[in-house]
């Protein structure tokens, strides 16, 4: 696959996650609870990926050994989605959504630690500039007063006040939201060593049976689903349930076969299409600091996809 196909899917992927991000809150906001949308995002993924292999003709049987390891890998898609969720609750989104961005530079780290491919330099100067992009199109310190960064759970109230919480009060979010992108970072680095010849459609679906079981059995365990009160809650959860499906089989179908260590930073452009979006269909605002953030992440883009492959 030529690197600009590549880095251009990519991008469409990043842009796919961010329109279910956005979905998302139109469901969450009418009745959905985080169980119920992993649930149903996950079963639904499963259940779409079973008719495209039905329809390509793509045998569902695997050996044991790749089972097992697609299954293992799968806990570790489960562990990230939980942890990354529980950070939403603790701190606020932008800033748990920024260190759950940090996925790239896990990946490259585990990477180099185990013995294989060593992070490009373009890759090293490319990741902690994007990061830093990331930082001001979230706005993190509140320099644009826009709000987009507020989240919910210890931070929200300080940040409402327009004051940052303090580090002790953020400590676990963060944490929870660092264990999400290690176990990311992790599963993106097995898939390419253990699945490498597996189709990229029954990885997915691997994996999304494994999160949905892990999700139903939480739901059994908290008291049952929560499901849309009104017409728009269905739909945001339809969407959100189509768009996660669509980008997250096209994301392990396509990385592996251009190289995860080197071209999964570019996912970090997933924030500012959220924001993008969320501008367009939720009216929020995007402030001047937003955007200069916004250029910054899609200029480290730029300098990575114009690399070698």
């Amino acid at each position: 696959m030529p690197r600009w196909l590549g880095v251009l899917i990519l991008l469409t992927i990043a842009t796919a996650f961010g329109a279910n991000h956005v979905a998302a809150r139109l469901a969450f906001d009418h009745g959905v609870d985080v169980t119920t949308a992993v649930a149903v995002r996950s079963l639904g993924t499963a259940i779409f990926v079973i008719a495209l292999l039905r329809f390509a003709g793509v045998s569902l049987r695997v050996p044991g050994t790749t089972l097992r390891r697609g299954l293992a890998i799968g806990v570790l898609i489960a562990v990230q989605s939980w942890c990354l969720y529980s950070a939403v609750a603790r701190i606020p989104v932008a800033l748990a959504l920024l260190a759950f961005n940090t996925f790239p530079i896990m990946l490259g780290l585990i990477s180099w630690l185990a013995g294989g491919e060593r992070p490009a330099r373009r890759t090293l100067i490319a990741m902690p500039i994007a990061l830093a992009g990331l930082a001001l199109a979230l706005d993190i310190a509140g320099l644009g007063a826009s709000g987009a960064g507020r989240g919910t759970g210890v931070g929200a109230a300080a940040l409402a006040a327009g004051t940052q919480p303090g580090f002790a009060a953020m400590l676990p979010g963060v944490a929870f939201a660092l264990g999400g992108s290690t176990a990311f970072g992790l599963a993106l680095y097995l898939i390419g060593h253990w699945l490498p010849a597996v189709d990229g459609r029954l990885r997915t679906l691997m994996f999304m049976v494994v999160v949905a079981v892990v999700a139903i059995a939480a739901a059994g365990l908290g008291g049952g689903f929560s499901w849309p009160h009104d017409a728009t809650g269905w739909t945001g959860l339809s969407l959100l349930t189509m768009l996660y499906g669509s980008a997250i089989t096209t994301l392990f179908v396509v990385l592996p076969r251009i190289g995860a260590v080197n071209n999964a930073a570019i996912m970090n452009f997933e924030p500012v299409a959220a924001l993008a979006l969320g501008w367009l269909v939720l009216g929020q605002t995007v402030g001047a600091v937003q955007m200069a953030g916004g250029c910054i992440v899609i200029g480290a883009i730029v300098y990575l996809s114009l690399g070698r492959r």
